[in-house]
């Protein structure tokens, strides 16, 4: 049976392919409703919109917004078309829409939902904005497509707004027949006829204005010249279409049924803006009366998602969204053009039962997605048939994408209508042939083919004429030409040679091995005449210029160790991560190489070298191999195309920089962009053969060949590695036990780690390094401990760094060696111990040595002297913990010593020599502690300067215990008496012991310090203080005297009188702080000075009380004379005899001269800042 028999409707029938909302004509009309194929999508999305809508009818509401989602291939433009049908419920052939769409509802309950809204009154204003909007989008834009539109379906001339206002106002004053009547008359044509040239009829329009409107000619003129306006605002427009609606029966409902509004919009601000105030205003204003219903490829939430505070609102007015899919594009192919008799429908299950693994063998595509698939069953073969499922996946995808990137693609509808039209016309192709063919994919290009720019077609076209003249091309090369272009776009399939032959398939039980090899040398011709390109394993079309740029790409030089480089980013940043190789608790740092050039850092350590296709064959000779990879593992690559892959990425980089691209054309750049995109993917295939050459190499090891376990290109490496570890690394095993953390260190350090002797841990490894510092110290080479780290971290030891510092710290405690930082030994004990063994800043300068030992004989010295020296009968027997005992105790004596010497500071303490002697004793002691040996023979030599100090300060230590309080009273005191000696010299007896005193606390010139004599101070001391108190008091009663009278002279100066009383007050207060100040006095000489300024005291506060009582007599006034001037009039101060002479007695001419003496002090003193003295 011929394919063309098969089918239940004429497959040669005329199928409107692609709808237009703007082609009405009743054919079309016909076709599109009693062909419109209800799917589940299409049933639940009409539903859920008369539901929205049926419910305006029953309550007013501002929602009246609805958006029609869909890609490419959805139907949105069909079921816009189909609502806008069953909305009005036309007649079509004698039959309402109603009635169509009944009988595609197979339940009569959910269709009657949409029946009872279809029942009303009904207007729709069905566009596509794209064709009916204006070129010039500014941000009015969409209001004015919508008046045009208005204005059109009120029968005014929307395409000029100033034309239908006019028009408008005519309508309402009831003049639009008389007008047109009119019109015709003088212009000899019908307005409507006429009226998108008005402009030419500027004299007919003037005369019928002014005839049938009364108009002036001037306004007349005036209107034609644009001086009225003739803009519209939303507001005006949302007015005008309320009004409308007023006059219309409360169940008329309009519907604006807008399509490829999205598109329309686009990504502009202005014109979403313009939209969202446009479909709020009527949702307000007309209470769900008038509808908008618009399409768009994306959904409103993905048009506003980059500007949500902005446009938050129109998603709010858009509340029924409807959004379609492509999923049932087969369904409704199947059912309008692919549905089959039933004589055939039974001959085609009988082909699938007698070919089903053929089937399945031949449509496995290659790293394709998954739903790219031949048949599941007999049904699916029957309801496809001569189609393969995967077909109708893949030509939704080059609809969408030849519109997507910018040919004349972009003018093609991309719903199913258009895949109707394309497979319709690839089953009239193959109509003639039997049930065993099958429809190739490139049959689908004759479809496209008008819609492709003239650069596409021209290659194809090409090609074609040199297949016709048999100029190096075959018929079938232009096929698998016309193939590639289809799939230039489309990821999900890979056009591999394998994909290819399954692509071109044209009949079940081909044969896919001659196929291969047919279509493999299509590719190969067309390759070589440049009709197509090659990326790795992968083919693509190539346009003229892309065509012209791949042959100067082809013809740029790269240099060969850009691409090893590349090869070596590749695998040891991407493929081959890992930096340190991990073995057990074990990570090891390994050198990278890529033929001869070195990744990173080099250690010195081993290695992983790469060896690529860069590498001449010679070079990579199995025993050559085995040779180099002493102490390495080389991977030779195996030969997958990765180094053609990457060198093609290199040349399209190349040459692109060699370009200056902004200045290229735009198709050119277009192309240098592609060509960036096809150097990412050679890179990305590129990268995949990799891992397949490392999956496939031949691995040499530490001198042999291996064979690797199979697994990822990682998991080779990783073997390889691991292998090398355990033949590079030999020492590996002698570290038995890991040390986790400092802690293990510093327990060891301190002795909280104990072990029984020959059970320490790691003792061989302790051998190992005990002997490489014997080993040093005979050569007499200094070593640090980075040495040590380096070297036992390095082949063939591997050790951790925690380990070796683990293993060091037991050879310190077992004093089987000596660490020294900065020339001085460090004792086990020392806190700082545990980063010179493993902290990088200080290893380097910390030296580990193998230990001196003392001797037997100089170990039972020392600890003998000490024994006695210290009176301590504990001694530790080991040399360390003797050494730590020596330079405990000596620093002990040292803080001591210069404790004692700070005590020394502002003070005159006898023997303050004898303690700087013992501090330098100690020192010397105490510098030989960076040796041990050194510190052991320093304490033997100063065993008689240790103790003569020692001796020495006996009496400095029993001073200090037990003296120095008295001492310092004693000195403390002797210098508070010293203003006071004249005084003190009249009592012999207190003079004595004061000098005494004197002579016991001075540090003699020379000889001994006599320590006997301090317990004499404290009875010398009371001696003199005896004395001294007692003249104290014998002053304190003479002051107390002197206050007492001068309190009473001011008291009776006073004479009880209130006009003094403050003076009085004041007077009292001072002398009650002069009796305090009196009674804490101590030196008889200060007190000496007290009587005068008590005196001073009185005297002017006399003379103030009396200026009060006593005030001058006012000058009595005298005639102006002239008389000569008057000498100004001394002042003399007032002195009471009584201050001056104070009570005494004289007993020898010498003390009568030295109260003279005194008293004459005291009155020169009174004398100055006055004329004179007033004794009283």
């Amino acid at each position: 049976m011929i394919i063309q028999n098969m089918f239940y409707d004429n497959i040669d029938r005329k199928i409107n392919g692609v709808v237009k909302v703007d082609q009405s004509t009743d054919d079309v009309l016909k076709q599109e409703v009693k062909e419109y194929v209800i799917t589940k999508d299409i049933r639940r999305h009409m539903v859920t919109f008369f539901n929205h809508y049926g419910n305006s009818f029953e309550e007013p509401t501002a929602d009246i917004g609805v958006w029609i989602s869909g890609f490419f291939g959805s139907g949105k433009s069909h079921f816009l078309k189909m609502l806008s049908y069953l909305l009005e419920n036309k007649e079509i052939d004698g039959r309402r829409v109603e009635d169509y769409f009944r009988e595609k509802f197979d339940d009569e309950a959910t269709f009657m939902t949409i029946a009872r809204a279809v029942g009303g009154n009904t207007k729709t204003i069905l566009f596509n904005i794209d064709i009916e909007g204006s070129i010039n989008k500014d941000n009015t834009a969409v209001l004015r497509v919508f008046a045009k539109m208005f204005y059109n379906y009120l029968g005014f001339y929307g395409e000029n707004l100033k034309v239908a206002k006019l028009e408008q106002f005519i309508e309402k004053k009831g003049k639009t027949e008389a007008f047109r009547r009119t019109f015709e008359e003088k212009n000899g044509a019908s307005w409507l006829e006429s009226r998108d040239a008005f402009a030419f009829f500027e004299d007919d329009v003037v005369d019928t204005l002014t005839e049938v409107l009364g108009m002036s000619e001037t306004a007349a003129h005036n209107w034609f010249d644009g001086t009225e306006t003739v803009e519209t605002s939303i507001a005006q427009l949302v007015l005008e279409m309320k009004e409308y609606m007023d006059t219309q029966p409360k169940d008329f409902r309009l519907l604006f049924m807008v399509d490829e509004v999205g598109q329309y919009v686009g990504d502009s601000v202005d014109l979403l803006i313009n939209l969202q105030s446009l479909v709020e205003k009527i949702g307000s204003e007309c209470g769900g009366r008038i509808w908008m219903v618009c399409t768009g490829q994306e959904a409103i939430d993905e048009i506003i998602k980059t500007r949500q505070d902005q446009f938050s609102r129109i998603q709010a007015r858009f509340k029924t969204r409807l959004s379609l899919t492509s999923s049932s594009a087969d369904e409704v192919i199947q059912k309008r053009i692919l549905r089959k008799k039933a004589d055939a429908s039974d001959l085609l299950e009988k082909i699938y039962q007698e070919n089903d693994s053929v089937l399945r063998n031949l449509f496995k595509f290659s790293d394709a997605v998954l739903d790219i698939k031949g048949y599941n069953s007999s049904s699916e073969f029957v309801k496809n048939f001569p189609f393969v499922p995967y077909q109708f996946i893949i030509m939704q995808k080059v609809f969408s994408e030849i519109r997507k990137h910018g040919n004349s693609g972009k003018h093609l509808s991309g719903g199913e209508r258009s895949m109707l039209s394309g497979f319709q016309e690839a089953a009239q192709k193959i109509e003639n042939r039997n049930e065993y063919a099958l429809a190739p994919f490139y049959l689908f290009y004759d479809t496209v083919h008008t819609f492709l720019d003239s650069s596409i077609r021209r290659v194809i076209e090409r090609c074609q004429k040199a297949a016709d003249n048999k100029d190096g091309i075959e018929q079938q090369d232009v096929s698998v030409l016309k193939l590639l272009y289809l799939v230039r776009y489309i990821d999900d399939i890979k056009s591999t040679l394998d994909n290819i032959v399954i692509l071109m398939a044209d009949h079940i039980q081909v044969n896919k091995i001659i196929m291969r090899a047919q279509v493999g040398e299509s590719l190969n011709r067309l390759l070589s005449q440049n009709y197509i390109g090659r990326s790795g394993d992968r083919y693509h079309f190539l346009t003229d210029e892309e065509q012209d740029i791949q042959k100067e790409i082809k013809a740029t030089m790269v240099d060969t160790s850009n691409i090893v480089g590349k090869i070596a980013h590749m695998i040891f940043g991407s493929i081959y991560e890992t930096k340190k190789f991990r073995y057990g608790k074990y990570d090891f740092a390994f050198d990278q190489m890529v033929d001869s050039i070195a990744v990173g850092a080099v250690t010195g350590g081993m290695r992983l070298r790469i060896i690529t296709m860069a590498t001449d064959r010679t070079e990579k000779s199995e025993l050559r191999m085995m040779a180099e990879s002493s102490g390495q593992a080389i991977v030779v690559l195996s030969e997958t195309p990765y180094f053609d892959s990457l060198e093609s990425a290199e040349k399209i980089r190349k040459y692109i920089k060699q370009k200056n691209v902004t200045q290229l054309p735009l198709s050119v750049q277009k192309i240098i962009e592609n060509q960036q995109n096809q150097a990412d993917k050679y890179e990305a295939n590129g990268k995949e053969q990799l891992e397949q050459a490392i999956e496939q190499a031949v691995f040499y090891v530490d001198g042999e060949q291996i064979e690797i376990n199979n697994g990822s290109a990682k998991s080779k490496l990783d073997q390889a590695l691991e292998y090398l570890v355990t033949h590079v690394y030999s020492e590996l095993g002698l570290i038995e036990k890991n040390t986790e953390s400092d802690a293990e260190i510093a327990a060891v350090l301190t002795g909280a780690a104990t072990w029984l002797p020959g059970a320490e841990p790691n003792k061989a490894a302790a051998v190992k390094v005990e002997e490489y510092l014997e080993m040093q110290e005979h050569k007499h080479l200094p070593t640090s401990m980075a040495d040590v780290q380096s070297r036992y971290q390095s082949i063939p030891y591997g050790w951790k760094e925690i380990d070796i510092a683990a293993v060091c710290a037991m050879l310190i405690v077992n004093q089987k060696v000596t660490v020294k930082y900065a020339s001085s030994t460090v004792q086990p004990n020392n806190p700082r111990l545990l980063d010179m063994l493993r902290k990088k800043s200080e290893t380097g300068r910390t030296q580990i040595s193998k230990r001196q030992v003392v001797s037997a004989a100089k170990m039972r010295a020392v600890k003998e002297l000490l024994r006695d020296y210290f009176n301590k009968m504990d001694i530790p027997d080991d040399e360390d913990g003797l050494i730590a005992f020596v330079i405990e105790k000596f620093g002990e004596l040292r803080m001591h010593y210069e404790e004692l010497l700070k005590r020394y500071e502002n003070h005159h303490y006898p023997d303050k020599s004898v303690v700087n002697y013992a501090l330098s004793v100690a020192n010397d002691v105490l510098s030989q502690q960076k040796d041990n040996i050194a510190l052991i023979e320093c304490v033997l030599k100063k065993e008689d300067d240790l103790y003569d100090a020692q001796e020495a300060m006996q009496s400095v230590e029993a001073f200090f215990h037990t003296q120095a309080a008295v001492f310092d009273a004693a000195v403390k005191f002797e210098a508070d008496l010293r203003n006071d000696l004249d005084y003190i010299r009249k009592d012999e007896e207190a003079n004595t012991a004061l000098n005494t005193i004197r002579l016991i606390t001075m540090l003699p010139a020379s000889g001994r310090f006599q320590y006997n004599r301090i317990p004499q101070l404290n009875e010398l001391i009371a001696k003199v203080k005896a004395s001294h108190d007692a003249m104290l008091e014998e002053k304190r009663k003479e002051l107390f005297n002197i206050v007492q009278q001068c309190m009473g002279e001011i008291h009776q100066a006073g004479n009880g009188d209130s006009k003094v009383k403050t003076n009085i007050e004041r007077a009292d207060t001072y002398y009650s702080q002069q009796k305090e100040k009196i009674a804490e006095a101590r030196s008889l000489a200060l007190m000496e000075g007290y009587p005068i300024p008590m005196w001073n005291y009185r005297d002017e506060t006399i003379s103030k009380i009396e200026r009060v009582l006593k005030p001058p007599k006012p000058a009595e006034s005298v005639k102006t004379v002239c008389t000569p001037k008057a000498e100004p009039k001394k002042t003399y101060k007032p002195i009471f005899r009584q201050s001056l002479l104070k009570a005494a007695k004289l007993e020898s001419e010498e003390e009568i001269d030295l109260y003279v003496d005194k008293l004459r002090e005291q009155l020169k003193i009174l004398l100055k800042g006055s004329d004179g003295i007033e004794l009283k």
